[in-house]
């Protein structure tokens, strides 16, 4: 009888297919588990390196005349963490990943001068509180994101819309003054962005999962970073606006 209808011989080859298809699928899971652990690290780097320059910046008199008096100086300070994101976002392909790594630094320190006023207006123990609990709920949002077999990929676009409705809705808030309105914005953003918590985690895994093997691995875990840390320190702004007590 021919090799080929040997029933031995095929139970052979179908038990190394499938050791061969473990061994693969084990190699993924543990190159992705390596890669979101990247991700988290950059991320909760970030953070930190953000709360340290915000924290002693706003323990200066030149960032309290400056960050509680608007001027030009003051809004290009706001407005410069932006601008890293834009350049990061689009230049992505171009930029090595040592120069992708340099901007995301360098947007968390522009993130810190932008974010010290927080601590001229809110108690130190209050901002701790609420980091905490953003910690918390972030935590187990981005665990739910990247556990679930729910695709959350439909929710992308429905929460994008959202956040483009905040920002609109924030600018028109600057005219009217509203507390209403603000109690509205901040409890939507808390919403809106703890659906990207865990949007963003699935996105991530689903990137690697594209990229792994190349040489955009290295930027991917740069840029899933900056999407949940933008996540992050949204969710708990807009957290503090509901816990935080004035100084």
């Amino acid at each position: 009888m021919s090799e080929w209808l040997d029933p031995q011989q095929r139970q052979a080859e179908a038990a190394m297919a499938s050791r061969a298809g473990v061994q693969e699928a084990a190699a993924i899971d543990q190159g992705l588990r390596s890669h979101m652990l990247k991700v988290y690290n950059y991320m909760a780097s970030a953070v930190l390196l953000t709360g340290i320059v915000a924290m002693t910046f706003a323990q200066t008199q030149f960032a309290q005349d400056l960050m509680l008096n608007p001027s030009l100086l003051s809004w290009v300070i706001i407005l410069s963490p932006l601008v890293a994101v834009l350049v990061m976002s689009f230049g992505v392909n171009k930029l090595s990943t040592p120069a992708l790594q340099a901007i995301f630094w360098g947007f968390a320190v522009l993130m810190g001068l932008s974010m010290s006023r927080i601590f001229m207006m809110f108690t130190g123990e209050s901002i701790a509180q609420t980091f905490f609990a953003a910690s918390a709920a972030f935590a187990g949002l981005s665990l739910w994101g990247y556990t679930t077999k729910k695709d959350l990929s439909g929710w992308g676009n429905f929460l994008i819309m959202g956040v483009v409705g905040l920002i609109v809705a924030s600018i028109v808030n600057i005219f009217l003054g509203s507390d209403t309105m603000g109690w509205v914005i901040s409890f939507l953003g808390v919403l809106i962005f703890a659906g990207l918590t865990a949007y963003d985690t699935q996105m991530i895994k689903n990137v690697y999962l594209q990229v792994r093997g190349s040489d955009m691995v290295g930027k991917a875990a740069i840029m899933g970073a900056l999407s949940l840390y933008l996540d992050f320190i949204n969710m708990f702004q807009f957290l503090l606006s509901f816990f935080g007590s004035q100084d």
